[in-house]
Formats: structure tokens, sequence, C-alpha cells
């Protein structure tokens, strides 16, 4: 099967004692193995909210959510906090890496915790093949202090990759990176694509947008237009 996530008619919203707030409106969405997608859209249209559904941190008020054919709209906490640590890989604009640790430890951690226990030699091959990949196996004692905003995020890319899930979920990840370590991330992040990696992108980034091979536009909480097929000449 090729479908990899599918969003049927989803709606998020926000309600305070005053007001009510809709995020997200009859969003329709399909993600296939392999696919390189983008979310974009002005601020405050909902793009993170989507990006956070389908990373299973928040769940929809209404619609439906599949991630291979399972249907995980209605997943206790536990059960899914279970489908994200097995399924999906994050990468945040933040980094998110954890300052006392080193690279191999921060890239380790989601072997550590997942549910297939990894033996100490599985991990160290595990970590190292990832660090190779994202060119930073030379940085792999070191601190994140230690390391530009760039390495930085490729770390959090390796971590994010570790534990083989089936969708990268990247939100904004060149946000806190100058313009030429941010277009050398998004070259890693299209390599890896490229190589069978499924990126689901949340981007301001109008270049940074078009480099996915299918475009989605919010605004308002809905889908501007059909997602389009990257022209390649």
């Amino acid at each position: 099967m090729n479908e990899l996530l599918k969003i049927k008619n989803l709606a998020k919203i926000f309600e305070t004692e005053e007001l009510e707030t809709h995020a997200l409106k009859a969003i329709d969405l399909v993600i296939n193995k392999g696919d390189y997608v983008s979310i974009s859209g002005p601020s405050g249209c909902g793009k993170s909210t989507l990006l956070s559904i389908m990373g299973l941190l928040d769940f929809a008020t209404s619609g439906d959510y599949f991630i291979e054919g399972a249907n995980v709209t209605e997943l206790s906490l536990d059960d899914a906090a279970e489908v994200r640590n097995a399924k999906i890989g994050f990468i945040f604009q933040s980094f998110n890496l954890i300052d006392e640790l080193s690279v191999f430890d921060n890239v380790a951690l989601p072997l550590r915790y997942h549910a297939e226990k990894f033996n100490n030699d599985a991990i160290i091959k595990r970590v190292t093949e990832c660090l190779e990949q994202v060119g930073l196996s030379h940085r792999i004692s070191h601190k994140p202090n230690q390391l530009s905003g760039g390495q930085q995020q490729r770390v959090a890319i390796a971590r994010a990759l570790v534990a083989n899930p089936a969708i990268l979920l990247v939100d904004e990840p060149t946000g806190n990176l100058d313009s030429k370590a941010g277009d050398q991330v998004m070259d890693l992040l299209e390599t890896l694509n490229k190589s069978g990696t499924t990126i689901c992108m949340v981007t301001h980034d109008p270049r940074y947008a078009d480099m996915a091979k299918t475009k989605v536009r919010l605004l308002d909480g809905t889908i501007l237009k059909a997602p389009t097929e990257k022209m390649t000449g």
C-alpha cells in the first residue's frame, strides 16, 4: 500500500468561554510513501495546527485521520504516543536538543525510549549511520552548544531519522538559521527524500516550499487549492 497518511474532512476548533476559533476547516489530504509535501501560507493560517494533528501532538475536533490505513482519530494519549514514537520523526525550528547531552546521546534518545528494545551495539551502529548521513560523524562527542545553528539542525535531523520513522514532519526547519545554513539543511532534506524518506514540511518561505514535489497552501484554515505537482523541465 502506497498511501501513508490520509486526512478526511478534518476540522479543529479552539474554544474559550467567549470565542470559538475555527483553526482548520474541511481539510482533505493524502500523503503517499516517498512524497515530499510542503504546507505554506501566512501566519495564523493553520499550518502548525495541522502539523501538530498529523504528529499526534494534538487531536482534531472532527473528521478522520489514518496512518498506514489505521484510524488514529480517537486514540488515547498513551496509544497516540506509541504510534508517534513508532511512525513519526519530528524536526523543529528550535532544534530541541538537550544541552547537557553529547551529539551521540541526543541522537540516541528515540532508540532508548522505543518499544523495540535496542541493545547498545545496535544503538551505536544506528546513531553512527545517521550522523554520517547528515555529515556530522566527526562531531559525535560534542555538545550542542559547541555547534553552529546549522549543525544543530542536522543533529536534530539525524535524531528524527534514527528510529526509521514512516514520515518526517518538519516545522519551519530554517527559521533559526541564516540563509546559507538554511540552504544546506534544505539540500539535505531533498537528498533524504530522493533516497526514499517521506517528508511533510511546514514553511513560510515560498522558495523552500517550491522545493517540494507537492505544494499545499493554507489560508484561513482551508486548503487554498488542490495540491499541485512540481513541474519538471
